[in-house]
């Protein structure tokens, strides 16, 4: 792509970053982020000293600033400009603040300045998916994210932008700062919700942002599996697995690194067990644990899991079984069986789970949720 005198398009310039065009127009209109001069006073062409500044703003949305305050910060990194500029080019003259009431970004507490991506506010309260629209603007396009913490809007602005880098920095920086469980309950995972109701609502037009999001959140978790140490390798593992027909792995993948963080033994089999495969699985390794995900009550295998929770091993007169823990919204509806558990969120199993090793040790015997 070769820049022309006066600058490359808006089309051009939202292709280079990652946005659409209806973004780039909405921060020149909205901020005041626009080319420093307009070919022929009207029409935007974007210079490499404004292609820079649109950098910067989609740098700092993606560490999770608000809009306003990220054009602000943006616009204090551009030099002034010297002269008239190119014949016939007009300057560019940010438009006055918005009024109170209308329909813009708003800087007032409580409300969010700007969605994602689109040109209307997303608000706090619009948390149910109603924001429908296709992806690339239009009312609706902003993804519902509703009143989160600004490492979750962020992650959701570099999702929907497919800044892939954006979004492993930021992963890291949260599982740093915030650990595993706090990282996935208040910022993966109201981000992926978000991106799965965006999908749901605008005819499959957002599944490449929820494919990228979702590679590099199962990227992060699994760097934090395999880097833990194992305090108890010698202990009986716990399994987890997706019942058969249920391909939704993420959450697990959480669960198996919060366990990892704790040094406790994991053995993953992933998405769609078949019950053979599980049953195999669970008498060759004689777990502490079985955590069984589904995500739908069509997946949700309740005679599976009670063969499960009765599978026995160990020497005749030790014999014992594992604790099965019923994950997911799928089992939701019927309380749990002998020797099941099923634990409300992702700190509950950790918690559940780790009780069984008694800090570290090897596990303490059977319970029932």
């Amino acid at each position: 792509m070769s820049d022309t005198a006066h600058g490359i398009t808006t089309g051009a310039v939202a292709r280079r970053l990652g946005v659409s065009p209806t973004t780039v127009r909405s921060w020149d209109q909205r901020y005041g982020i626009g080319p420093a001069v307009r070919a022929d006073g009207r029409h935007r062409r974007w210079s490499p000293e404004d292609v820079a500044l649109l950098e910067e703003m989609c740098r700092l949305t993606a560490s999770g600033v608000p809009p306003a305050e990220a054009a602000r910060a943006a616009r204090g990194t551009r030099p002034p400009t010297e002269g008239p500029g190119p014949a016939g080019a007009a300057p560019h003259v940010p438009p006055p603040p918005e009024e109170p009431g209308r329909t813009g970004g708003t800087d007032r507490p409580g409300e969010s300045a700007e969605p994602v991506t689109a040109p209307e506010p997303v608000r706090a309260d619009r948390v149910d998916g109603a924001h429908a629209g296709a992806h690339g603007g239009g009312p609706g396009s902003g993804l519902p994210l509703g009143d989160v913490r600004r490492e979750c809007r962020g992650l959701a602005r570099a999702a929907v932008r497919l800044d892939g880098p954006a979004m492993e920095a930021l992963l890291q920086q949260v599982l740093a700062e915030y650990g595993l469980v706090t990282a996935w309950e208040e910022i993966m995972a109201p981000t992926l919700h978000a991106v799965g109701r965006k999908w749901e609502s605008s005819d499959d037009r957002y599944v490449e942002v929820e494919h990228l999001l979702s590679w590099h959140v199962s990227t992060a978790l699994r760097r934090v599996s395999v880097t833990a140490p194992v305090v108890a390798p010698t202990a009986a593992p716990v399994v987890l697995a997706c019942v058969p027909g249920e391909q939704h792995t993420l959450p697990l993948e959480a669960l198996t690194a919060g366990l990892a963080e704790r040094g406790l033994p994991t053995r993953m089999f992933g998405a769609a067990v078949p019950a053979e495969a599980l049953d195999a699985a669970v008498r060759r390794s004689g777990p502490a644990a079985v955590a069984l995900w589904s995500q739908a009550r069509s997946t949700a295998s309740h005679s599976l899991a009670r063969h499960v929770a009765g599978t026995a091993f160990g020497v005749r007169g030790a014999r014992t079984a594992p604790l099965v823990l019923l994950a997911g919204p799928g089992w939701l509806g019927r309380p749990p069986g002998p020797g099941m558990a099923r634990p409300a969120g992702l700190r509950e199993a950790i918690g559940v789970i780790a009780r069984l090793y008694g800090g570290g040790g090897g596990p303490g015997g059977n319970a029932e949720g």
